[in-house]
């Protein structure tokens, strides 16, 4: 087998100095260099340098299949770096890795955190909001930033979301002879002299963070009135059970809130609500992005019947509005095995048709009456919710 043509190499903020010998090697033997402009820099990489396209794509790297390449990553090219994209897009035989300490070790090293109980983010081209599912008072974060000008807006964001107490520390070249470690709560951070590379660890203190159980408080969610509320919803996350990696289809999905909660739920979901409101798209992509989770949430305007063939499988679908007879069978000609099938209905119509379809596929049937104590003159009495009745099936 032939050797690899291609070398990814970990490179610290020392440069050459910490390369291995391997990594020396794959180095002086490379006819073209990719990196960023600063890694360049730093190995004297001259005319076989070539620094990455903006946006970012590994096009340049594929082209040059059959030449001796290599590409520089800080640290640890499969932490964030562009280990991953290099390996999805070749056969293992055509590339190697000498990977170097990530800044995340490098991190944790300086602080005395224990890796495994650390959250690690990416945040270079990810809104802050990404932090939202994880933040939570007594959690330890360490968050990789785009440059220096967005430590301040990041400390700024945790102190607006009730985490001003939290202290940050703010470590710059960390493993270079520039490199700089200070700390500050994030409410008195007023650094204006922070440059690149840089990381925060974020020892959170303040708000509570999100709850993990479902059925989170309807005020959280941008909507018209047409959204699950909070109880039914929990019964409902309950019925679709999510599991990592599964994708969900919210089918007249309102304000989305099923599907942000699914998202929320489990490692790596992906959901695609489907809404023939204009108005409510937005208010399902605003969900999406306030919770953090606008790379995983897609929003589709249209009537959705019509527009199942164009969405990924599914492992789980929720149908929360426009059923009936006609939708229910083309929701059916997609049903793979072991599909998890939640529909709940509020009307005498869609309530006949959920029944009859229990009594032809088997599955579950609920009807979900609920009642909330409200003042009743001076007293308080019980103000009954419209019954809800909801059919759940494994196909």
């Amino acid at each position: 087998m032939a050797d690899p043509w291609l070398t990814v190499i970990g490179l610290g903020e020392d440069g050459p100095a910490g390369l291995s010998e391997a990594s020396r090697a794959a180095l002086a033997r490379a006819e073209i260099v990719f990196g960023a402009p600063r890694h360049l820099a730093l190995v004297d990489a001259r005319g076989r340098g070539c620094a990455w396209p903006v946006p970012f794509t590994i096009d340049p790297v594929l082209a040059e299949r059959g030449r001796n390449v290599a590409v520089l990553a800080s640290g640890d090219p499969f932490w964030h770096g562009a280990g991953g994209s290099l390996a999805a897009a070749l056969e293992p035989h055509e590339w190697c890795c000498h990977p170097a300490p990530s800044t995340f070790s490098l991190a944790a090293s300086r602080l005395g955190w224990s890796l495994q109980d650390v959250v690690c983010l990416g945040l270079h081209a990810a809104p802050f909001e990404r932090l939202v599912p994880v933040l939570g008072s007594g959690q330890r974060l360490i968050c990789l930033l785009r440059d220096g000008p967005a430590v301040p807006t990041l400390a700024a964001w945790l102190a607006g979301r009730g985490f001003g107490l939290s202290q940050l520390t703010v470590l710059e070249a960390l493993g270079g002879p520039r490199e700089r470690v200070r700390s500050v709560p994030a409410a008195k951070l007023d650094f204006d002299d922070v440059s690149a590379p840089v990381a925060v660890a974020i020892a959170a203190e303040g708000a509570p963070g999100l709850p993990k159980s479902p059925g989170l408080p309807d005020t959280l969610f941008a909507s018209d009135g047409q959204i699950t509320k909070s109880p039914v919803r929990a019964l409902t996350l309950a019925a679709l059970a999510p599991r990592p990696g599964e994708v969900l289809w919210d089918l007249g999905a309102g304000s989305g809130s099923i599907a942000v909660e699914w998202c929320l739920a489990a490692a790596g979901t992906r959901a695609h609500a489907v809404e023939a409101r204009a108005g409510r798209i937005v208010n399902i992509r605003a969900n999406a992005e306030s919770f953090g989770i606008g790379h995983r949430l897609s929003a589709h305007q249209g009537d959705w019947p019509t527009l199942l063939a164009t969405l990924p499988q599914a492992q789980a679908i929720f149908i929360g509005g426009g059923l009936n007879s006609h939708a229910i069978e083309t929701i059916l000609g997609f049903a793979g095995s072991g599909l998890r099938l939640v529909a709940n209905a509020v009307t005498l119509e869609t309530e006949s048709l959920l029944a009859g379809l229990h009594a032809r596929l088997g599955g579950r049937l609920l009807r979900i009456e609920l009642a909330e104590a409200q003042p009743l003159g001076r007293m308080q009495g019980w103000a009954p919710a419209r019954p809800v009745v909801q059919w759940s099936v494994e196909l």
